[in-house]
């Protein structure tokens, strides 16, 4: 069984990509923090006697049904997706997740680039993020769940809901997809 303070590592270490996940999905940043805080607060309530082992996989799980409840109300109260806004974290002082962060070199000397290349850089990201977001929501889940979350497929598998051919299909799909975009829009990478 996971103690709290397994528990509460293990969320304190998931909380930045799966709320980055989240807003892939649902495009609104006060949405995608409701389904993160749900999630963990499911996890905690209904699984924290769990071994530690087993909490990602479960978590996974638990945070693809919150966001597919919150799709299901949205549908229900019939309410339009209009915020499709940009994914970068304007004014984020909570240090939230930055994709340039992640995709910078870890050696000091190669962070320090010039004003263009940091804007290249940015306008790059910004459309991979359009590219990513515009995949169909399996496809999209999956590639997230096995390149953002480096699941294995069996773990992908299993937290959508679908066998593992599914899950090869819908990553190959998504990556052959990405692909042309970038690249029809100049983007090598």
């Amino acid at each position: 069984m996971a103690t709290e303070q397994e528990l509460s590592d293990f969320l304190k270490s998931v909380e930045k990509r799966a709320f980055k996940r989240s807003l892939y999905h649902v495009r609104n940043e006060e949405a995608a923090l409701d389904i993160v805080q749900d999630s963990m607060m499911k996890l905690a309530e209904h699984y924290g006697d769990k071994p530690a082992n087993e909490l990602p996989m479960l978590f996974q799980r638990i945070l693809s049904n919150c966001t597919l409840d919150w799709f299901r109300r949205q549908k229900r109260h019939h309410t339009l997706f209009s915020d499709l806004g940009d994914f970068a974290a304007d004014g984020d002082e909570a240090g939230g997740f930055d994709l340039l962060e992640v995709w910078s070199d870890n050696d000091p000397e190669q962070r320090a680039h010039s004003a263009q290349d940091m804007a290249e850089r940015g306008q790059t990201l910004h459309g991979i993020e359009e590219e990513i977001q515009a995949l169909p929501a399996r496809q999209r889940e999956a590639f997230l769940m096995r390149y953002w979350e480096e699941m294995d497929v069996a773990e992908t598998a299993a937290a959508m809901g679908c066998s593992e051919g599914s899950v090869k299909t819908h990553c190959f799909r998504a990556i052959q997809a990405l692909s042309k975009a970038l690249r029809a829009k100049g983007i090598k990478l």
